[in-house]
């Protein structure tokens, strides 16, 4: 095991820093340890959690439009509140965490999380529902920059995409679960209205599960070399007298940073509108190709597109982010998508028969997956510098969460004012420009971090003076 790695695993935290970059070499040559398969499982559950929270809300929203009557307008905001809420999480949480440190910041977001899902299934109404569902999405923002940097900086260069990778298909899981814990609670006695909250509570026992796990990570060793002379506590930022806002504007200043944190989050916000719209909406989608039918019915349909489509393309991306490279597998996503929901909108009966309907849109959920869906989650963890790396990783997934607010607020309109051919009309048009933004990104396969901090020509802001220094050069393969 390379010293760094031994470090973080077997001492305390207030050890020395690993500061030389031979020490960072080691560690990009690695392969998967069973420490990385820790640290795949404690960060992967959050996604287990973020899934089944934010995704089981299609079903409830389905049972309490007939339990609490609500229209197209009501349902919007009940499925959109957690996105919205996201958006702040993911920026807050994500700058703090450059700030204070990757480790102070993991676990604190899933307590937040799972305090929302509770409260939402105790709510009395309406109204509470929204506003603990928004509390929820505050945790879940939270979770996705520092999971995924804590995951990139401990990976090796060749192995990072699918460990990163990994983490985000555990997204796979809570996508199915959702549905099967639906699917048995419907076919039981218990009322409708038991069924959305026992399923709203259930979100927050594998957030709670991994708590005490993810308290015990330490500290990455490429955060505590870049900080390795500032004071205990504080970064460079806070050194410096920039506190909070110092990152924020040193990803301004760069503008080839800058350049890729446009790429990166344009592309996460265009893949979220289609992403969570059609599977927030799903249920809404789905009964629109027989109305006669109850939520049960739907709710299989729904599985079924989840198994056989989406686990799918979740696997294959793991396993090949790393040989195919990350741009290649965005384009390709992208194209795909267009195409699938293109011809759901465009060729006529596609929309409203049921086999041709399901081939097209599960086509589309599995280049969803292996595609964009994996490789926006992705990109962010590798390409920033270390001073600005979940800083950078939370705006992008805050305009990913952004779009998907946006996706799940208007897809129930589209649906309601134009049918499913106009909301997938809509869907394809966003991949298109997906397709167009994901040239502004580089290609980060089999590359470490710090060749592409260097690619980037960052300067690093020393404690002392706030003075710059150049990046620390790039490790060379041995």
């Amino acid at each position: 095991m390379p010293p760094a790695l031994r470090r973080a695993v077997e001492t305390p935290q207030t050890s020395a820093a690993p500061s030389d970059t031979q020490d960072l070499e080691q560690l990009d040559e690695q392969g998967v340890t069973p420490f990385h398969l820790k640290v795949l499982l404690v960060s992967g559950m959050g996604f287990f959690t973020d899934a089944y929270d934010l995704f089981v809300i299609s079903v409830v929203a389905a049972l309490l439009k007939s339990e609490w009557g609500l229209g197209a307008f009501q349902l919007s905001l009940v499925n959109s509140s957690a996105t919205l809420a996201s958006v702040i999480g993911a920026v807050v949480f994500g700058r703090v965490a450059d700030v204070l440190g990757r480790r102070r910041i993991y676990g604190v977001e899933v307590l937040v999380l799972a305090a929302g899902a509770v409260a939402s299934a105790l709510s009395p109404s309406l109204w509470w529902l929204i506003a603990f569902r928004f509390i929820l999405g505050l945790g879940i923002g939270g979770d996705y920059p520092v999971s995924a940097t804590i995951m990139s900086e401990y990976a090796g260069k060749r192995s990072r995409g699918m460990l990163i990778s990994l983490v985000f298909a555990m997204q796979a899981a809570g996508l199915v679960v959702g549905p099967i814990l639906a699917l048995i609670f419907l076919s039981s006695s218990l009322s409708h209205d038991l069924v959305w909250r026992l399923l709203l509570a259930l979100g927050a026992i594998p957030g709670l599960a991994v708590f005490l796990l993810r308290r015990q990570i330490k500290e990455t060793p490429r955060y505590q070399a870049a900080h390795a002379d500032a004071p205990e506590g504080e970064s460079p930022d806070s050194a410096g007298g920039e506190g909070m806002l110092g990152g924020f504007r040193q990803l301004a200043a760069n503008r080839r940073v800058l350049t890729w944190l446009i790429g990166a989050a344009v592309a996460w916000l265009l893949l979220d509108y289609a992403y969570y719209g059609n599977t927030v909406s799903s249920q809404l989608i789905l009964s629109s190709l027989d109305p006669q039918q109850d939520v049960r019915r739907d709710t299989f349909l729904q599985l079924i597109i989840f198994v056989v489509a989406a686990l799918p393309g979740y696997a294959v991306a793991a396993f090949t982010l790393d040989r195919l490279g990350r741009k290649f597998v965005q384009l390709l996503g992208f194209a795909l998508m267009t195409v699938s929901f293109g011809v759901i909108a465009v060729v006529p009966g596609v929309a409203t028969a049921v086999v041709p309907f399901l081939i097209a849109y599960g086509v589309g959920y599995f280049f969803t997956e292996f595609g964009p869906n994996t490789t926006t989650f992705v990109y962010p963890a590798e390409i920033f510098p270390v001073d600005v790396r979940t800083t950078a990783h939370g705006l992008a997934s805050a305009a990913g969460k952004l779009g998907a607010f946006v996706g799940t607020f208007a897809l129930p309109l589209l649906l309601s004012a134009f049918g499913v051919q106009g909301a997938e009309l809509s869907v394809a048009l966003v991949c298109a420009a997906g397709f167009a933004v994901t040239f502004l990104l580089p290609e980060s396969r089999g590359r470490s971090l710090e060749e592409l901090e260097q690619e980037a020509g960052w300067e690093r802001q020393q404690a002392d003076h706030g003075s710059a220094a150049p990046a620390p050069a790039p490790a060379r393969a041995g």
